[in-house]
């Protein structure tokens, strides 16, 4: 979250910011309870100077009339630091509230607009878009064909949008979690399997809703738990109330998890199959850096992203995100989308985001500098590596054949062990 001197300073920038990305927040609000919030811990203090000049005086007043005159004045002054605690506490929550509903800023180079239609296109990747002498399959279809998904039986199971990958596609899923894992070791990031779960605090710090109409998140009754929808959320947890000596960092995590998922309202073609489902393996990546160090980290986190999908081979373009599609902790965000023949349209494969000091804010986590007094607070970013239910989507409609079967990318084919996936008899 924003600073609230922050907010007070710049009331006219975080009300423009909050326009630009489409979120309502009364900014006027929260400014007027600071400042009365300020004024009246200046009077608390004043109150209970008096309160305790008043105390030390009682043992001194030698007349017994002067004594309780003294000590009922000591009573109401109690009553009115009582009052205006309480007062102070039920502000404190209201401004807490507001202040958490507020987003971060926006880079100045982001693309003002409400929603990804006003996404900035940067660049394409190394792979042309393939050019297919038949009409090419969707992902679906290509499962259905080859026995690689099972919809039907997800659903019987567990409801719509859950699903059995079996065959070949685990050996995908599987290859497609060493080829990343490996890679980012290569770069220096810590591999880690994160839980599953993480409290509400946790996601309420990196900036998720638990709960309520709006919530993403599947939540665990009668407890304080809920499902991570990414390893960010617990990622960015475990070094929550930490302070960080500033020769660890960067800090730079490679977190494999589950990840689970409402997506309450997603429906239509573009939604079909592997693209929106509510449980996923995803391998994610997330760095604790300098606050001068995050923007080049960002570009590093895009790079390998890139590097990741050249490597397979999949058609892609980088996007620079609009304002209103920002989520809210997000300073600044770049999407990578892979081409999906199926569709004939680009759809979102991964996303990194610099989330400055926004999420650290929020959960605490902070650095320090031998030899200089007072700690500050850290920046973290975040990266999908492989969102394997998206990148499933991308390996099987890219390279699929006239003959119906589907070539498998040469480096994942170390892992699966063969070159193609072919129809069974």
């Amino acid at each position: 979250m924003l600073d609230r001197r922050f907010i007070v300073e710049n009331a006219q920038l975080v009300k423009e910011n909050c326009v630009n990305r489409g979120v309502k927040v009364d900014v006027d609000r929260f400014v007027q309870l600071e400042d009365t919030r300020r004024q009246m811990q200046i009077d608390l203090e004043e109150l209970n100077r008096e309160s305790n000049q008043v105390s030390k005086s009682i043992g001194k007043a030698k007349d017994p009339t002067e004594r309780e005159a003294r000590k009922e004045e000591g009573r109401k002054l109690r009553d009115k630091v009582q009052a205006v605690e309480a007062e102070l506490d039920a502000m404190g929550v209201e401004l807490d509230t507001l202040q958490r509903q507020i987003p971060n800023l926006s880079h100045p180079a982001a693309p003002i607009g409400v929603d990804d239609k006003s996404n900035l296109e940067l660049f394409r990747g190394k792979t042309p878009l393939p050019e297919f002498n038949f009409k090419p399959l969707d992902h679906v279809e290509l499962a259905e064909k080859l026995d690689l998904v099972d919809f039907e039986g997800g659903e019987a199971v567990a409801g719509h949008a859950f699903y059995f990958l079996k065959n070949e596609a685990v050996l995908l899923e599987l290859a497609l979690q060493r080829y990343a894992v490996e890679l980012l070791i290569g770069e220096g990031f810590t591999p880690v399997a994160t839980p599953d779960l993480a409290r509400n605090d946790v996601l309420s710090g990196i900036g998720f809703i638990p709960r309520g109409p709006e919530t993403q998140i599947y939540s665990i009754e009668q407890t304080d738990l809920s499902l991570v929808a990414t390893a960010e959320i617990t990622l960015g947890g475990m070094l929550a109330g930490q302070t960080i000596d500033v020769e660890r960092m960067p800090l730079k995590f490679c977190g494999i998890s589950h990840c689970f998922r409402t997506e309450a309202g997603a429906h239509g073609r573009a939604s079909r199959g592997l693209y929106r489902v509510h449980q996923f393996t995803k391998i994610e990546m997330f760095a604790f850096t300098m606050p001068d160090e995050s923007e080049a980290m960002l570009d590093q986190l895009r790079g390998l992203e890139c590097r990741l999908f050249d490597g397979l081979g999949i058609p892609y373009r980088v996007v620079d995100t609009a304002t209103g599609d920002l989520g809210g902790p997000a300073y600044r965000k770049f999407d990578l989308e892979a081409w999906m023949p199926g569709r004939g349209d680009f759809g979102e494969v991964t996303s990194t985001s610099n989330c400055t000091d926004y999420q650290a804010r929020r959960l605490n986590i902070r650095y320090r500098i031998k030899g200089e007094k007072g700690t500050h607070f850290v920046h973290t970013l975040n990266g999908t590596a492989i969102a394997i239910s998206r990148a499933l989507i991308a390996i099987m409609e890219n390279y699929q054949q006239a003959d119906g079967s589907i070539l498998i990318p040469e480096a994942l084919r170390p892992w699966v062990g063969k070159e193609r996936i072919a129809a069974r008899r």
